[in-house]
C-alpha cells in the first residue's frame, strides 16, 4: 500500500460510436449546473470530401477496447497539463459520408485558455496516436488505407515537454 492521493477523476468522457455524433447535447450535459466553468472549447471534425467526384465515403475501424484506453490515455494527459472541469472525446467508427461528424472534442475550463489549449492538444495527439485505420473510397473502385498526414506529427510535436 502506498500513500498516494487518489486520482482525481476529471468529469467528461470518452465515446468511440458507430452512431452519429450527438455533440452539442453533451457539451450541455457537461456544463450544466457548473458554475465554475467560465470557458468551453468544442471542436468538431468533419468527414470531407477527397477525391472531387461526390461518391466518397471513409470507413474508421479500430479494436474495440485498445482505442477507447488510448483516447483515455490523451484526455488524462491533458488533464495534467491543464486545470479543467471537464473534458470529452467523442469518435464516431464505420462508413461515413462527407459532412459526417466524425469526431468532438469538448474541453470545460474556468478560464479559456486552458479550454483552447486542452482541445487542441487532444486533437493533434488524436491524429497520430489514436488506433482508428482509415479507408478512404472514391465511390469509383479506387480505394485507400491513409495514415497521419506529416503535418499532423508536426502539430503533435509542439506539445513535447523539454
Amino acid at each position: 500500500m502506498t500513500d498516494q492521493a487518489p486520482t482525481k477523476l476529471l468529469p467528461g468522457r470518452v465515446l468511440v460510436t458507430l452512431e452519429p455524433l450527438l455533440s452539442a447535447e453533451e457539451k450541455t450535459s457537461m456544463t450544466a449546473g457548473n458554475h465554475h466553468i467560465g470557458g468551453v472549447c468544442m471542436f468538431e471534425g468533419l468527414v470531407r470530401e477527397f477525391s472531387g467526384n461526390g461518391d466518397d465515403s471513409l470507413t474508421l475501424e479500430h479494436y474495440p477496447g485498445m482505442t477507447e484506453r488510448a483516447l483515455e490515455d490523451i484526455r488524462e494527459e491533458a488533464a495534467r497539463r491543464w486545470t479543467l472541469q471537464g473534458l470529452t472525446i467523442l469518435h464516431r467508427v464505420g462508413r461515413m459520408l462527407p459532412g459526417d461528424v466524425i469526431v468532438a472534442v469538448i474541453a470545460c475550463s474556468r478560464h479559456r485558455q486552458n479550454a483552447f489549449d486542452a482541445c487542441s492538444f487532444t486533437m493533434d495527439f488524436l491524429k497520430t496516436e489514436a488506433p482508428f485505420w482509415k479507408l478512404e473510397d472514391d465511390g469509383r473502385g479506387k480505394a485507400d488505407w491513409v495514415d497521419a498526414r506529416d503535418s499532423d506529427h508536426t502539430a503533435r510535436d509542439r506539445w513535447k515537454e523539454a
